[in-house]
Formats: structure tokens, C-alpha cells, sequence
């Protein structure tokens, strides 16, 4: 007698759909993710570079004010530029007694700081106006593009195009066609290796000598290209394709 009341209980269930795909295609779809990448390229139109002051001295006291007094005239010129304070930050600051060569016993002090140059086109004027003001270390540039989210749009778009081809020439081969995009996700974007700084401890004979030499005229503006960087992009996008 309870065999017809359990068949009625499971006859609905029975009659009830499946439970959806997790991933989004239809019983009648084929699920295709495929990854692409994208590329652009645009100018840099900013640009980061090191420069600092090292000197020597015969006491610890000595060898800050030689520093500080050069490192005043390094900023003096680079604020003749328009270089705010801002856009220049400290990046090291040593000071130590030499405990070898010739030079031992003696003290030496280093500072450097980053410039950050808005007008890309001027990293030739500040590096020659900080090296005449008494600069003596000099890293960089650094090229970037200040606004990098627009520089990528182009890239994402066509990251997105060689999605979609790819997928269009995966479904041909297979018989099929593009039915609809399921996701799209951002895989972000690759960025170039930082590059290497030198900070710390310099040549002490170097600049030792740069010193002690006779004051030349002021450099010439170095010549400078920004060329072009290159922004690369990956997408990864899920397709549903169909008969």
C-alpha cells in the first residue's frame, strides 16, 4: 500500500529540469575559454631620475656640511627648471667613516634623492643644471606614462579582438559556431622590470678626484628620446558555441 504513495512522491522530482551549468552553457553549448594578449604602444611623457650629491670630509660634521651645501644647489637649480618640491624625494641618505684605503679615517656622506619630471622632453636640461650645480650621482631615467589606464585601453581592446578570432578559428575547425560570451575576465596588466638603482656606497677615489678637479664649464643638454614603451595586456574570455 505505500509503493503508489511513493511513486507519487518521486513522479514530480522526476519531471523537474536540471540543474543549471555552473559555468554558464546550455546542454545544446560547448564551453571554449581561450587567453589572449594585447599590445600597445604610446610616448612616455614623464620620467624619473636619481641624482645626488657624495662627499668626503675629514670629520662626520665636515663631510654633512660639504653635502648639505651642494645639495641646496642641486635643488636651487632644479627648482629654475619649475621642479616643485614635490616631485623631488629623498631615496638615501648614508653617512659613514671609511675604514679602508686610503681614505681611512676619513668620513663620507651621500644623498639622493628622485626627481620627477613631468615634461619628459627636459631630462636632458635637469641632468646637465644638477651636474653643473655639483651633482655627482646619476641614475636613470626611469620612463613612464602618467596616465597608464588610458595607454591600456587600446591594448585590452585588442586583447579582446585576438579572443575573438581565436575562438572564431577554434569553432570553424570544430563545426561549430560563437553562440555568446559567458566572461570576460582581466588578467591584468605585464609591467617591465623596475630597473636597477646604485645607491650606497660609491667610488670614494672618483669622487674624491671629481673634486679636486678644476671647475669646468656647464655641460652641454644632453641629447634625450623618450621613444615609445609598450603596454601588454592579458584576457582570459569564455565563449558558448553551438551547432
Amino acid at each position: 500500500m505505500r509503493i503508489p504513495a511513493l511513486l507519487s512522491i518521486l513522479a514530480p522530482a522526476a519531471c523537474q529540469p536540471a540543474s543549471p551549468d555552473p559555468r554558464g552553457v546550455d546542454e545544446d553549448e560547448t564551453l571554449l575559454t581561450v587567453t589572449a594578449t594585447g599590445r600597445a604602444d604610446a610616448t612616455p611623457d614623464e620620467a624619473r631620475i636619481q641624482l645626488g650629491v657624495q662627499s668626503l670630509g675629514p670629520s662626520a660634521q665636515e663631510a654633512s656640511r660639504a653635502n648639505r651645501e651642494k645639495m641646496e644647489q642641486v635643488g636651487a637649480a632644479l627648482a629654475k627648471l619649475g621642479i616643485k618640491p614635490a616631485d623631488i624625494q629623498t631615496r638615501n641618505l648614508n653617512l659613514n667613516r671609511i675604514d679602508y684605503g686610503k681614505d681611512r679615517g676619513r668620513f663620507r656622506a651621500d644623498n639622493v634623492v628622485e626627481v620627477r619630471m613631468r615634461d619628459a622632453r627636459r631630462v636632458g636640461e635637469a641632468i646637465a643644471a644638477a651636474t653643473d650645480a655639483g651633482a655627482n650621482l646619476l641614475s636613470g631615467p626611469d620612463l613612464r606614462i602618467s596616465n597608464r589606464e588610458q595607454a591600456s585601453r587600446s591594448a585590452y581592446a585588442a586583447a579582446y579582438r585576438a579572443a575573438r578570432a581565436r575562438a572564431g578559428a577554434y569553432a570553424g575547425a570544430a563545426g561549430l559556431k560563437i553562440d555568446r560570451v559567458l566572461a570576460i575576465y582581466d588578467n591584468g596588466e605585464f609591467s617591465p622590470p623596475a630597473p636597477y638603482v646604485r645607491t650606497g656606497n660609491y667610488d670614494a677615489v672618483a669622487v674624491e678626484q671629481a673634486m679636486a678637479a678644476p671647475a669646468a664649464p656647464p655641460p652641454a643638454v644632453m641629447p634625450f628620446s623618450p621613444g615609445t614603451s609598450t603596454t601588454e595586456v592579458r584576457v582570459r574570455v569564455d565563449f558558448a558555441l553551438t551547432q
